[in-house]
């Protein structure tokens, strides 16, 4: 069985380099922002500075009307193309599509992974990050949460519990690119968050859904929470749900609007023995199970038990990233969404 598993991440490994180094052919490429709505402020100080060096001095008036809850989107069609929906990557809290864009130690993200197997993929910065742009705090949103260096470290199963990150020490067989220039790398893209937009996110992601139309989603951490809740508002806009550690679940009475979202979660090395990801993963089990009740379709893939090891909460990002995403494209090829 061992022999097995290693013989089949070898193939994944060649036939994922193979792919890389062909050229990639785009068709077409553009971004747009969707969503938002309109908020008044009033009672707010005039503030007056000078923007620049050598400019003149600005006097700006904070009240009046103010768009917020946007969302911008980034997609690419490349040629030929071979994924029978649009594919959206959704990142996770305190992200932004970065996410899948690119590794900390500079290797192709699943963005490409998947442009390069036909997919028409857009890549989205969630409402109050990113290029979607924030509002004003605590008067439109509330409270900004910030992460300091320490905090992924040790909360995204990279280092060996609390005090890893002091000492440099990672969990046994970590796949993360952990050396310290490539850490920092990764902590460079980690943005702010802020509290109470919950309904501006999801508000934006049905408007991404509406516009772009059916699709398969592909979401990581609080985007698999945010995912979960779109589709049982909109399940006629979802081709398919592939969850990455999902940090949340859906409401769990209304379980059986996803009968008809064909849904995979996937899941890292040493979640089952950490005192925070065991219970939201046994969460996710729970709502899973209520989903297969009313009818519904969820696999459940433990990495490890697959032979794929050593993956922190950033999956996407570890080196042995490509053999993940080969084993999503092969659940989404054998539900006939790959031609």
């Amino acid at each position: 069985m061992r022999l097995r598993h290693v013989l089949a991440g070898l193939i994944v490994a060649l036939w994922a380099g193979m792919a890389a180094a062909q050229p990639l052919t785009i068709e077409q490429f553009g971004s747009f922002h969707v969503g938002g709505r309109l908020v008044e402020v009033t009672g707010k100080p005039v503030v007056e500075y000078t923007p620049t060096v050598g400019g003149a001095p600005l006097r700006i008036d904070p009240n009046g009307t103010y768009m917020v809850g946007q969302m911008y989107a980034r997609f690419i069609v490349p040629s030929p193309r071979r994924g029978a929906a649009p594919l959206m990557l959704w990142h996770g809290a305190y992200l932004t599509g970065v996410t899948w864009e690119t590794t900390p130690d500079g290797r192709e993200g699943w963005e490409h992974f998947f442009l390069r197997r036909g997919w028409a993929t857009y890549v989205t910065d969630a409402v109050e990050r990113g290029r979607s742009g924030a509002a004003m705090s605590p008067e439109i949103y509330g409270q900004a949460i910030h992460l300091p260096t320490v905090n992924p470290w040790e909360r995204f199963r990279i280092g060996d519990g609390a005090g890893s990150f002091a000492r440099g020490s990672v969990l046994p067989g970590n796949q993360f690119p952990a050396e310290r220039g490539q850490y920092l790398a990764f902590m460079r893209q980690v943005v702010a968050r802020y509290l109470g937009t919950d309904d501006d996110v999801i508000a934006a992601y049905v408007a991404l859904l509406e516009r772009v139309g059916p699709s398969v989603v592909i979401a990581h951490s609080q985007g698999g929470a945010f995912a979960w809740q779109v589709a049982q508002r909109r399940p006629d806009l979802f081709r398919a749900l592939v969850l990455v550690e999902p940090a949340g679940t859906g409401i769990a009475a209304e379980a059986a609007k996803l009968r008809e979202v064909p849904t995979l979660l996937v899941y890292g090395d040493y979640v089952d023995a950490d005192p925070r990801w065991s219970v939201i993963r046994r969460n996710a089990r729970a709502f899973s199970d209520a989903v297969r009740a009313a009818g519904g379709s969820v696999e459940d893939v433990d990495l490890p038990a697959r032979g794929i090891r050593g993956n922190s909460h950033m999956l996407m990002m570890d080196r042995n990233s490509d053999a993940v995403a080969a084993l999503v494209q092969d659940w989404l090829a054998a539900r006939g969404l790959w031609r």
